[in-house]
């Protein structure tokens, strides 16, 4: 004969359509309801929850689905993220997840399912970054629930997403930076290559740079905010982090640049008249004075430019800021004066990112001790 069960212990009853349930009364007084075959089966879920209740875990009583879950998360991380990254998981959602796993309980969501999805999309062509991009999203989403108590676990921390692969860097040799900046002078984006190349400055901060943020006679501009995907084009919002936001000083070859920049642009809207757009004041605008999209002048301008030169194609508009690094570094300026220029976070992002310049840097420092020295003892 079955012990009586406990108080505490949850009960459990055969039902009339001959399957059994079992139920447990939560502190916050509502009842977890399970289901199950046998007694045994019920049984081992009511000990369970009981022991869950034990250890101060939160008990999950809602029956919604993983797909249910991410289309209410959708909306809510819309607002705390910018438009590019919700992009990103919306399409990873309703491409990739939902119609895997969407009608599986949100609670019962298990590792080996993640697993087995994260495998097949490889197997189905996906990149090893984009799997990993799409198992970063998924994480955050899982947090959020854990958060809300919709959960008890998040799985995505037991499962081992692909590593991410990461794109070579390509940085420029000196002359071939060189030959780049010649064969600019007087083009219409002549400043573009000239601030990406000295000043380090990523993509959207060149292309969302005004000219209040300039100052050529102090010889200086302000990084404040930058050119961002946005749900209709593209729009000018603040950068990232605090650490973006600085002040860099411009090289007399950039004021140059910038100045004959001006007259160019100038004479532009002169001739667009009324056709131009004066609430941006961009540096880099189209040809109405809006925010030009950044793709079109790698596609019209940067890779025909590489292409004349002998340079690689492979090379991104991005290497172009690490090109500016590294010469930097290989010229033995401070690695925290670089880190600052460049807008990291924290001077190890630029240790990590640049080390292979670094082991040169040893022999400058030792040629500089016997300069020192020598000087010494003259």
């Amino acid at each position: 004969m079955a012990r009586r069960r406990g108080k505490n212990e949850g009960t459990i009853r055969e039902r009339s359509d001959g399957r059994w349930e079992g139920r447990v009364l939560l502190d916050s007084g509502k009842k977890k309801i399970v289901y199950g075959k046998t007694r045994d089966e019920v049984r081992q879920q009511v000990n369970q929850i009981v022991r869950d209740k034990e250890a101060g875990l939160q008990i999950v009583t809602e029956r919604q689905t993983l797909g249910q879950y991410l289309e209410s998360w959708l909306p809510v991380v819309k607002q705390q993220v910018d438009f590019g990254t919700y992009r990103r998981y919306r399409n990873f959602a309703q491409t990739h997840i939902i119609p895997a796993l969407g009608r599986v309980q949100l609670t019962k969501v298990t590792p080996q399912q993640l697993q087995k999805l994260y495998t097949k999309l490889q197997e189905d062509g996906l990149s090893t970054t984009t799997v990993f991009h799409l198992h970063s999203a998924l994480h955050r989403a899982l947090k959020d629930a854990l958060k809300m108590g919709l959960i008890q676990r998040n799985v995505t921390e037991m499962v081992s997403p692909p590593r991410r692969r990461h794109h070579e860097m390509i940085p420029l040799s000196k002359d071939q930076a060189r030959a780049l900046l010649t064969s600019v002078f007087g083009d219409k984006f002549e400043a573009v290559f000239v601030l990406a190349l000295t000043t380090g400055m990523r993509e959207g901060e060149i292309f969302g740079l005004s000219w209040p943020d300039v100052d050529l006679a102090k010889k200086s501009l302000v990084v404040r905010v930058g050119l961002k995907e946005a749900e209709k084009g593209r729009a000018i919002g603040k950068t990232k982090t605090t650490s973006s936001r600085r002040r860099i000083a411009l090289s007399q070859n950039v004021v140059d640049a910038l100045t004959r920049h001006r007259e160019r642009q100038r004479e532009e809207k002169t001739k667009a008249g009324e056709l131009w757009d004066s609430s941006f004041d961009l540096v880099f605008p189209n040809h109405f004075g809006r925010p030009l999209i950044p793709d079109n002048f790698v596609k019209r301008h940067f890779k025909p430019r590489l292409k004349q030169l002998g340079i690689s194609e492979d090379t991104r508009f991005h290497d172009l800021r690490h090109t500016c690094a590294t010469l930097l570094l290989a010229d033995g300026v401070n690695i925290k004066v670089v880190s600052e220029m460049l807008g990291h976070a924290d001077i190890s992002i630029t240790l990590r990112i640049y080390a292979h310049v670094l082991p040169g840097m040893h022999e400058i420092a030792a040629d500089s001790m016997d300069r020192l020295l020598d000087e010494q003892n003259t």
